[in-house]
């Protein structure tokens, strides 16, 4: 499944709001340095969609704060 993802980085707390089927909306703490936002994006959506981080893979989008990610 390949989902469209929204990054906010700096929040207050980690969050996964989903938006419909296929958008969601992700709240991270960390700063988008060393890729450390993208690690976190992919750990909340492996943990929300209940898969191993090992399915989860941004396709597209990584130094945007729009991203594409292929969840298997």
């Amino acid at each position: 499944m390949k989902v469209f993802v929204t990054v906010k980085t700096k929040a207050r707390e980690d969050e996964v709001e989903k938006i419909d089927e296929n958008h969601f909306k992700v709240k991270v703490k960390e700063l988008p340095v060393d890729g450390k936002a993208n690690k976190k994006v992919m750990r909340l959506l492996a943990n929300y969609f209940k898969v191993p981080l090992s399915d989860v893979s941004i396709v597209s989008g990584h130094k945007s704060s729009k991203k594409r990610v292929e969840i298997i």
